[in-house]
């Protein structure tokens, strides 16, 4: 082992004091650097595992929000469903009903022509009788004044005329109390 100090000219006091400065700079980085640099390298650690642990609850979060995001457009379009279903019903009830209204309404109508029509043709048909009557008395009173003289014959028939046109009034009357 001489051999080998000799040859590389090392002297012991020489290397003791390396070996010395040596520790003494290797606490010192040890307390002023390294322990800093690895308390912040796991400071940084920390805070970038948590950080993921973050996106990671994040991401779980993110999915479960985009399940319950489905799930309630699932649900709106189902009572989108039923609202329209109901609206159609109600759409149908009240078609119903507006055609029986109408249906109602048009045979009220009908029925009110139906009197007017017949109240109508009642009193054309009591002008007609009226008028026909009176045309048949004229006729008669002027055929009879022809053939019949002026004699007492005439007295006979003014009274059948008079009974005659009273009772056509009377048939006229007892009509449109019917």
């Amino acid at each position: 082992m001489e051999a080998i100090i000799e040859s590389f000219h090392l002297d012991g006091k020489i290397l003791l004091a390396q070996a010395i400065n040596f520790a003494i700079v290797l606490f010192v980085l040890y307390k002023f650097a390294y322990k800093p640099l690895l308390k912040k390298m796991n400071e940084r650690t920390e805070v970038i595992q948590k950080g993921l642990d973050d996106a990671k609850k994040t991401q779980e979060q993110l999915e479960e929000a985009e399940k319950v995001k489905e799930q309630k457009i699932k649900e709106a379009y189902k009572e989108a469903k039923e609202v329209m279903a109901e609206a159609q019903k109600k759409a149908e009830k009240n078609k119903q009903e507006i055609t029986e209204n109408a249906k109602k309404e048009g045979d009220k109508i009908m029925e009110e022509a139906k009197k007017q029509i017949k109240k109508e043709k009642q009193k054309m048909f009591k002008e007609v009788k009226s008028q026909v009557g009176e045309l048949t008395v004229l006729a008669l009173e002027k055929t009879l004044q022809k053939k019949v003289g002026k004699d007492g014959d005439v007295e006979l028939v003014k009274e059948s005329i008079n009974e005659l046109r009273e009772e056509l009034e009377d048939q006229g009357e007892a009509k449109n109390r019917g």
